[in-house]
């Protein structure tokens, strides 16, 4: 069934957020957090669960308030610079049954007043998963090749993230697919204009979007030896 799930007041309240990043500010707006932006989250997660189904079985769309699929509101402040308490985005990761939390192979949708767009992959995998992908690419070269040449995602996704200066230890700094092998994230994003969020197809699109991903996304989950 195709509805709308979020309002055109979500990117008000982020817009406000953002102007008014304080743990003051925010406990007097929850209610509208918790309405224009966690509920509507959660509706949209609890509808695209089968969907994904059929893309595998494998990755999870859990509409729970922890360790559920809406990343958290609060931000890690800990090592960070920026001090400010609050994310000015809605961000949803299926990740996959395996993982833990967002650094798992998995799907994203990041919506902001700024910048909306689907995401497919890993971001920043830890050395022991970098490692096994960037063994997988050398060893199995000609099938990553086919997945990030594949024509419905080369012409939808452009990978992001950060990446190395240098050849990473231990790999040959000539190899043919060096500027992959130097990658930290293998992230793979596709933007979309933000209004696409007020309209009946979106859930749609993301499910769409996430299956023209299913080469590379496959690929990930080999070299990690998860099932896809």
């Amino acid at each position: 069934m195709s509805k709308v799930y979020f309002h055109r007041k979500a990117f008000s309240f982020l817009k406000a957020l953002k102007n008014n990043n304080n743990r003051e500010w925010f406990r007097e707006h929850k209610s509208e957090y918790e309405t224009l932006i966690r509920a509507p989250a959660f509706n949209f997660i609890n509808d695209i669960g089968n969907d994904l189904n059929f893309i595998s079985p494998h990755f999870l769309a859990i509409a729970n308030k922890t360790g559920g699929s809406l990343m958290r509101v609060h931000r890690d402040v800990r090592f960070a610079k920026d001090k400010t308490p609050y994310k000015t985005n809605i961000g949803i990761h299926f990740r996959h049954e395996r993982g833990k939390d967002v650094h798992a192979p998995g799907f994203y949708v990041n919506i902001s007043a700024e910048e909306c767009f689907f995401g497919v992959g890993i971001w920043r995998p830890d050395s022991t998963a970098l490692g096994k992908v960037r063994d997988a690419i050398v060893e199995r070269g000609n099938i990553w090749l086919n997945a990030v040449n594949d024509e419905k995602f080369k012409q939808q996704f452009n990978f992001s993230g950060e990446s190395l200066k240098n050849a990473p230890r231990g790999y040959d700094k000539t190899h043919p697919l060096i500027d992959d092998l130097k990658r930290k994230d293998f992230i793979a994003i596709k933007l979309f204009d933000c209004d696409d969020i007020f309209k009946k197809n979106f859930k749609k699109r993301a499910v769409s979007s996430y299956a023209d991903a299913e080469p590379y996304m496959k690929f990930l989950c080999q070299a990690l030896a998860l099932n896809y």
